[in-house]
């Protein structure tokens, strides 16, 4: 009773100190005549911009919203329609110009019009941050695979004829030795978040240069609308260090370096001046790593992880969701998660993520059988790689040492009766997996006879997880996972796809498997428990919280991972997760006003009211709604 009541008295001690801060908004006075005050969280910032200026600023532009007395003050009278417009009627405005495109647009994975509702919300983005982001958050299902994958893809491939004004910062092979000074161009004094790409492996879409911009834009917008981070504290960022990309190269239109890449250390030259800029101007800042080729996604990772506060979402963040896929496909079947160790896993790629995957399952694995050597090495046995030259043996020449240590040995899978090089579909008939999961990048690829070879599968309930994007890049859709594996499956997709019907009404759930169901959270823990670090831990965490997250009832229908409408009640919650680690691990150093000790007195629902409270609930009050970011409000 005594621990209740001390929670209790934390977390009214919480929300009076909450209280107090938005108390401290109505009292500020601002003495220039021209200033105004927005409230950016709990703390007041003075904006000396007026007349067209704010009417160009998409961090401050209330367009047609702004009262007669703003319009007076801020030099705006006669700049403007005369007619003042709610903040409900100009979004009603916006979605009814939005909609009719809709009405004539065609179903399907490859509607060419979600290409033109994306240069909408992009218009809309440029001229009104305030209003992109209302829209985006009230609709997150429906917009989500707009502003992110599927239609990134298809964005980044066509972005130097879309290109209208820049967003983010671009540094180059042209600018070593000026880094240094030109993160001092970015005119926010404080960054938190920064999504940095080189374009050399966008999606399943390989190199498409400095136009890889794209995903690092679309990845901020969900920390934004998931995790409430102050969008003028985010920063996407391109380091073009060429392309290798011939179609590029000759194109008058593109925007990048028409040069090849640059490779060796000359390359990671321009990757550390980059790293040592951004961290001596923001101190605090998190960088996701993006899109990188295989071979420096890992070897990049390993050199920057123990010096900075970053991480790489396709080796980690991928891993993670995938894990917790994994972990939801044990609970299917009716089987605790202990039991995720005697899974067998059939994994189709070998790239930065496949290989991402697999260190984070058998690591997994390894901690549940005792955390021992000889643990981590039984694991091991669990796991069958396919790349791109079939099963991968002891026996491969030059084989990728990132894939070593799952390489089979040739004695053990001659007793499987399968040979180095052994197709994918020789390889599911032999081994009859629990799990055949794809990160291959190859469409198709888990083709009818693959899916044949699965039927036969010892598991109660087998589970598909073809996770490769965009679309064209699924390994399988959810209609052939169904109608060829049977109705009794697990299927997970990365990009979106419908549920099947099965008739007699029954349904086929499609889960999408997708990073954004852990990167936002993983980025809002981190910058909230200010740890140095995005460990070991605090990544198995998050993927932890989110294999848990679901109810027994929905994963024992197939459901394991939540539908994309409840997309910022998990990233609180991996959020949270994320900061319990840290503190466990001994590496949280709070977070504004709550230091260190204040946070590890919190128990993990006092955690997610914390964040709950610290992020997500402050932004427009006239939109009633709950991200922090600012609202221009009179003096």
């Amino acid at each position: 009773m005594g621990n209740f009541s001390r929670q209790v008295r934390l977390s009214s001690a919480l929300l009076k100190r909450l209280q107090s801060r938005r108390r401290d908004f109505a009292a500020v006075n601002v003495s220039s005549s021209r200033s105004f005050t927005t409230t950016e969280g709990h703390r007041p910032t003075i904006v000396h911009k007026r007349s067209v200026d704010i009417l160009h600023d998409p961090w401050f532009n209330k367009g047609t919203a702004f009262t007669m007395t703003e319009r007076d003050r801020l030099d705006l009278r006669g700049l403007l329609p005369p007619n003042v417009s709610s903040h409900e009627q100009q979004i009603e405005r916006f979605m009814a110009d939005l909609k009719r495109l809709e009405l004539s647009a065609r179903d399907g994975p490859s509607d060419p019009y979600s290409l033109a509702k994306w240069r909408i919300l992009n218009r809309l983005h440029d001229r009104n941050e305030t209003m992109y982001y209302k829209v985006l958050i009230d609709n997150i299902e429906e917009y989500a695979p707009i502003v992110y994958t599927p239609t990134v893809g298809l964005v980044c491939q066509k972005y130097s004829g879309l290109f209208r004004r820049p967003r983010g910062m671009y540094f180059s092979a042209q600018d070593r030795g000026e880094m240094m000074s030109m993160v001092y161009n970015w005119p926010a004094d404080q960054v938190d978040m920064i999504v940095v790409t080189d374009g050399g492996r966008i999606l399943g879409l390989g190199d498409l240069g400095v136009q890889g911009i794209g995903i690092a834009i679309g990845k901020l917008d969900l920390y934004v609308a998931a995790a409430g981070i102050n969008p003028q504290r985010v920063l996407p960022v391109m380091i073009d260090v060429g392309t290798n990309n011939e179609q590029l190269l000759k194109d008058p239109m593109y925007l990048g370096l028409q040069e090849h890449r640059l490779d060796g250390e000359e390359y990671i030259a321009v990757i550390d001046e980059f790293m040592e800029a951004v961290f001596t101007r923001w101190p605090h800042v998190i960088v996701q790593f993006e899109d990188f080729q295989s071979k420096w996604a890992f070897k990049l990772l390993q050199r920057y992880r123990k010096e900075y506060r970053m991480f790489n979402d396709d080796v980690q963040g991928t891993a993670g969701v995938a894990l917790a896929g994994l972990l939801g496909a044990v609970r299917a079947q009716g089987r605790p998660m202990i039991d995720f160790p005697k899974m067998k896993i059939v994994v189709a790629g070998a790239g930065s993520a496949g290989i991402g995957v697999l260190n984070a399952a058998r690591k997994t694995m390894s901690r549940m059988l005792g955390d021992t050597e000889v643990a981590f090495e039984s694991a091991r046995s669990q796991f069958w790689v396919v790349d791109a030259n079939g099963l991968v043996t002891e026996a491969r020449e030059n084989i990728d040492p990132d894939a070593r240590s799952f390489a089979r040995k040739v004695k053990e899978i001659a007793r499987q009766g399968l040979t180095e090089g052994a197709s994918l579909a020789e390889v599911v008939q032999q081994v009859k997996p629990d799990v055949l999961l794809g990160l291959s990048a190859v469409g198709g690829l888990f083709s009818k006879k693959v899916l044949e070879a699965l039927r036969d599968s010892t598991s109660t309930r087998p589970a598909i997880f073809a996770m490769s994007n965009p679309t064209k890049n699924a390994e399988c859709t959810p209609e052939e996972a169904f109608s060829i594996v049977g109705d009794n499956i697990i299927f997970g997709s990365g990009s979106p796809f419908s549920h099947v019907d099965l008739g007699n009404g029954h349904v086929g759930h499609c889960n999408q498997a997708n990073n954004m169901f852990l990167f936002p959270g993983i980025g809002l823990g981190t910058l909230l428990s200010g740890s140095k670090i995005v460990s070991d831990g605090m990544l198995q965490a998050a993927a932890e919280c989110l294999a848990e997250y679901m109810t027994e009832e929905e994963v024992l229908q197939g459901i394991v991972y939540p539908p994309i409408s409840r997309i910022r009640d998990i990233t609180k919650e991996v959020a949270a997760a994320v900061i319990q680690e840290a503190i466990e691990e001994d590496l949280v150093e709070g977070y504004r006003e709550m230091d260190a000790r204040e946070l590890q007195r919190l128990n993990k629902v006092l955690k997610v009211v914390w964040t709950l409270n610290l992020c997500m609930p402050f932004i427009f009050p006239s939109f009633g709604g709950i991200i922090s970011f600012p609202l221009m409000e009179l003096a």
